[in-house]
Formats: C-alpha cells, structure tokens, sequence
C-alpha cells in the first residue's frame, strides 16, 4: 500500500486538533471523538497539552484509508512552538492547512504560508467552523485568494474549480474548452506543483465536511515516487517515559531494517527499534519501508535535520530564537554539570539555544516565547528534578553591514603563519551568511582555501555593535598566504577569525532587532490607547477594521515593545482584548544607538574574539591594532573598495 506523510497546521485556536480527531474518526481508528477542552484528544498526550489545551510537541497517528495510508503529523499551533512545527515540514508529502472560518486568515496564518512555500510543500486548505456566525462561504475564499494565493480552490464546485485549473495549464485549458472538465490526474500535477490549493469548507466540530475532506485528500494527494536505495531524513529527537532515545525520522528511499547500521556525521549505530506510533502507542517494526515515518532507538548522536544514505544536511531552519533568559540555578547547584543535562532537552528542541558565558558562569537560554519558557521550566523540574528560574528576558539582536569592506587577518606567533583577506558584503535581509571564494589556487592552494570557507562556516562570527552574531551578509575570500613549514590548521581558522573581525571593525555596522507580525483585537473605546501604544513602540499599524463590537488592528512592530504587551492588553481592555503575534523578520534596530550604549559592548575588550593581529619580529610573535593591519599586511588582495570616480563624457 502506498503511503504519504501527512502535517496538519494552522493558527492557534483554530481547530488544528479538533480536525485530527475528526479525521481519526471518520476513517474508523477512533470510536469517540475526543476534545481538546476535554483534555481527552488523541494527540495531545502530554500533561501539559491536556492542562493548556494547546498542542506543544508533534505527535503522529496512522490513518488507514482503502488506497492509501496516512500518518499524520499534528505539530503546534502556538507560535512559541513554532519550531517544533518547521521540522516537521522537511519530511511531508503534503499539507493540511486548517483556517478559522469566523477569524480568516490571521498573523501566524501568514508566516506557516511561508514556510510551506519554502519548503515546496503541496497544500490542502479545511476552512474550520463555518458554523459559526459570520463565516461566509464565498467571502472567505475570496480572502484566500488575495491574502495567500490566486490557487486557492473550492473544490466541491467543480465547474469553478475546473475552469480556475484550466486557466493554470495552457494545454489542460485546451481540454477544458472541448470537453468541459479536467482529469483528476491533470489536479493531482497542479496541487504537487502548488498551482492549484484545494480548500473545503466545514466545522470539525460537528463533523461537517470532514469525511468529503478525508476523501479529498485521498484522492488528489500527490504520491512521491521513492528510489530503491536507502535514505532518510531525520526531523526530532525524542525521550520516550523510561529515557530512551528516539530518533524521528522519515524513510526517504529502500527500506530501514532492525540492526541496520546507520552513519551519520561523526557518528555510527545500529538502529535497535523501529517503532511506529499513533498517539500514546506504538508497534515494533522488523523493516520500514519508504514513505513510513519511524522512530528509531539507539543512535546516540542523531540530530533533527541531518540525512542518512543519500539524503544530505537538511535547509536550516527559517525560525529562530528571539528571546534570551539567564538560567538562575538553585544555590549550590554546579552550572557546568546542569549544562551538560540542559544540552538533552537542546537536542530535542535544536532551536532552543543554549549559550555559556564561561567569563559569568552562567547559562543563557534563548526562546521563541513566554510560554515556551514555562513548558522549559516545568520540563527542567520533571525530568531533571531541578528548580530553575529565570532573570529578566533580553532581546536575540543580530548585526550585520551597509556597505561592503575588506577584511585582513594575520596570524604569525613563532613557527605559525597564515594570512587571509576577506570581502564582506551586505546580503539581502534574511539570507543568512553566504560563502565563496575568488581566491586563484596559484596564489592559495585549494586545500587552504576549503579549510577558511570551513572555519568561515564553522561558527556564529560575533559583530562589533553588541557582540551579537553577524547576518545577512556575504564572505569571499579574496586572497591568502601559507607557509611551507609553519602552518598548520588552526593557523588559519585564527586568521579567518580575525579577517571578519578587522573588517567589521571598519564598517558601518547595522544593528538588527526581530520584528513581530500582530493583530490586535480591542473594543472600539480602546483604540486609541492601543494605536499610541503601538506608535510608542515604533511599529506600522494598519487602517483599523471593525468586526462587530470589536476594532481589528494589524501591523508589525518591534518585538521589544510587544514582547509583554499582551498582559498590558488584558489589563486596559478589562479581559476583552486580545493580541496574536507572530515572528516576521529581523528588522534595522529603531533605537540602535540607545540598544548599544546599554550593553555596553566593548570589541576590543573581548579576549575571546580579537579584532587585532599577530605578527612576527625578532623571533617573537606581537599584537597589532585592527587599524594598523592592512598596511603590515604581507599578501595584495588586488581589490580596493576606494573606485576612482566616474569620467566625464566631453561635451557633445
């Protein structure tokens, strides 16, 4: 039987689970419908899920249909736990997208739109509780169209939906116009190319739509063609209730058997269990074939993202941390040995960022939210019986550059040399840091130049504003020097080290603070209040819309100023407010030179990342200034930044 893995998403409260447990239902596997508010879901067995009624960890069900087998993957709907839920997306076939009928398309609505245009993942569309009163039918797709895409289909009006899919394929629009339909085969192409995004209307609720959903998705849901070799993809690292390790991942090729010896980077395992779970239960497999979703017992260095057989490194992730805590420890408790336990609880969750100030002691945890900060601390209580707070919240800045720089990094102490010359250029907002290289090999070898692009690629290079990491920008190596004799490895990761340094050191440097997407829901009384508050913050605010009693502002706006908002919200509006937020971007800093002077981030202080040089004289390695680099410098790169002005053309 074929099978496809299958994620459901939507935003909070939106009905996410309410539709698993329908599906579940329909297709026979359960006998009574569960409820999230009843803390009796299917999915949501932890007791955390059952107290907050609201999805924390991704879980999966097996649904057996006639011509297909489904497992679906419920992953969170706060964004606090957003990445949980992108992980998830690297191993589906396809989508569920579950919309509120009564609220539409909302913050976090926009940002999973995103991720699945990212990760080219075919979608199916359940627009939810269309019993409610205001949801109209036509009105709703209507905002689809426009606020996600022109696809976007219903697809129990067929004339419509014929004639919206012809107009995507010039051939199929050929057949249309002879015949006056399109083949089911002709759909499946356009949903797996994500030109066509079939929706259905319902309330999950009360099971309304759910079985014509469930047969929908069985009979348009594009089937991927698997290779015969063996490869996988692993998506989350789990515990199990007696502390085994789990290793999710999903069969991309071939077949994985029991004792299989699996090889990953730095590491090799034999693959002890195949377990395959739905809900709380699991059966032990003897071979999982391709398309089936595992979770696999001893491998003790797994990792969420990397590919096993022919599968390479997974994308990195598109979400991350926005905010820091320090981890404050009960007294006497040893911080270095409460790392190594906190590290567990960082593989699980890789976007949960662990940082250690060896100069402080002290441990920093880097978070998504509030919310995600309470689950750490009751899960920190459960499974390692340690009482932990947390100080003061501070903001993930980044940094990155305006205009493009050179940099030069020298490393010469007594019988080690490198030297490397870097091109450090603006990139586009959210590109990350990308590497090349324009070094010819005559005057670097390419070993050398591999091992720079390495230590380039090894680490988060710290900027100069705050120390925080550097973004958005491009390296090229431009040129380098060896020595035949002195050299060694770790020559050149100081001198690359110290290239990004000095270069920063000259430029003009953008300090980046993380942006939300809002929606604020206020009575009409309050708007006032909340448009200043949110001009305050220095945030965009859209024209305000009026939803009955109730005024609707959207916008973004700096997470420092939102980060609490919410509890400011519930206090002025009395309980009636209600403010949904969801990570948009990075963004310039709107108060940098403020941000700065109070960290109080000094470069040149910092031990650990030295913007200098080391040179050699008289047999003894000494320091040079960052600024008196470029004129020791032994090696031309042959590029200068400083272009002669333009001719004038003569007068005609």
């Amino acid at each position: 039987m074929e099978r496809l893995a299958v994620g459901i998403l939507a935003h909070v409260d939106a009905g996410k689970t309410t539709l698993s447990e329908g599906l579940l239902y329909a297709c026979g596997k359960l006998k009574k419908l569960g409820r999230v508010d009843h803390g009796d879901a299917f999915l949501d067995t932890d007791p955390m899920e059952k107290e907050r009624g609201i999805t924390i960890f991704s879980k999966q069900a097996v649904l057996p249909l006639e011509t297909v087998e489904l497992t679906l993957l419920d992953t969170p709907g706060h964004v606090d736990f957003s990445a949980e839920m992108e992980r998830t997306l690297s191993v589906l076939d396809c989508a569920i997208l579950v919309v509120s009928g009564s609220d539409g398309v909302q913050g976090h609505t926009h940002t999973l739109w995103r991720l699945l245009e990212r990760y080219q993942v075919p979608t199916f569309l359940f627009i939810n509780k269309m019993d409610l009163p205001g949801a109209d039918r036509g009105e709703l797709l209507a905002k689809l169209r426009e606020q996600l895409d022109d696809g976007c289909a219903d697809f129990l009006d067929k004339p419509a939906l014929y004639e919206q899919a012809a107009l995507c394929d010039e051939g199929l629009l050929e057949d249309y116009l002879e015949h006056g339909l399109v083949p089911d085969a002709a759909l499946t192409a356009l949903i797996a190319q994500r030109k066509l995004f079939p929706c259905w209307f319902g309330s999950a609720l009360r099971l309304e739509g759910v079985a014509d959903f469930l047969q929908g998705l069985e009979q348009y849901a594009p089937r991927p063609v698997y290779p015969a070799h063996f490869g996988a993809r692993i998506f989350k690292i789990s515990r199990d209730e007696q502390g085994a390790r789990l290793a999710w991942m999903k069969i991309t090729g071939g077949s994985l058997k029991v004792k299989t010896l699996l090889e990953g980077p730095g590491w090799q395992d034999k693959a002890d269990q195949l377990r395959v779970y739905s809900g709380r239960k699991f059966q032990l497999a003897e071979e999982a074939p391709a398309g089936s979703i595992v979770a696999v017992t001893g491998l003790s260095a797994a990792a969420a993202g990397q590919g096993l057989g022919f599968e390479g490194e997974g994308t990195p992730p598109a979400l991350t941390p926005v905010l820091t805590y320090r981890v404050e420890l009960p007294q006497g408790q040893d911080p270095v040995t409460a790392l190594q336990k906190l590290r567990q609880l960082e593989e699980e969750d890789p976007q949960l960022h662990l940082v250690w100030n060896e100069r402080l002691q002290e441990i920093h945890a880097q978070l998504m939210g509030e919310v995600q900060l309470e689950i750490l601390q009751r899960l920190i209580r459960e499974r390692f019986d340690l009482e932990v707070s947390f100080g003061q919240g501070g903001i993930v800045y980044r940094e990155t550059i305006a205009a493009p720089v050179i940099g030069v990094g020298h490393y010469e102490p007594l019988r080690h040399y490198a030297e490397v010359h870097l091109l450090i250029e603006p990139g586009e907002r959210g590109s990350g840091v990308e590497l090349s290289t324009a070094c010819p090999e005559d005057v670097l070898d390419r070993n050398w130049q591999r091992l720079i692009l390495t230590h380039l690629a090894e680490r988060a290079h710290p900027g100069v504003l705050t120390g925080s990491p550097l973004t958005d920008v491009k390296l090229t190596l431009l040129a380098g020097r060896a020595h035949l004799k002195h050299t060694e490895g770790g020559d050149f990761r100081q001198a690359t080290y110290r290239a990004v340094r000095q270069g920063l050191m000259e430029a003009e440097n953008i300090l980046l603070e993380p942006w939300y997407a809002f929606r604020l829901e206020v009575p009409a009384p309050q708007v006032g209040r909340a448009m200043s508050d949110l001009q305050r913050m220095g945030g965009d605010c859209d024209p305000p819309e009026t939803v009955g009693e109730t005024t609707v502002l959207t916008g973004t706006a700096p997470v420092a100023g939102l980060r609490d908002y919410g509890r400011e919200v519930a206090a002025y509006t009395r309980g009636m407010g209600r403010l949904n937020c969801s990570l948009k971007s990075y963004f310039p800093c709107h108060d940098q030179q403020a941000v700065v002077e109070a960290m109080g981030y000094d470069p040149e202080r910092d031990v650990d990342n030295p913007t200098g040089s080391v040179f050699c004289a008289h047999g003894a390695g000494y320091n040079v200034k960052w600024d008196q680099v470029k004129e020791m410098a032994h090696v031309d790169s042959g590029l200068s930044l400083d272009a002669p002005p333009p001719e004038e053309a003569p007068a005609p």
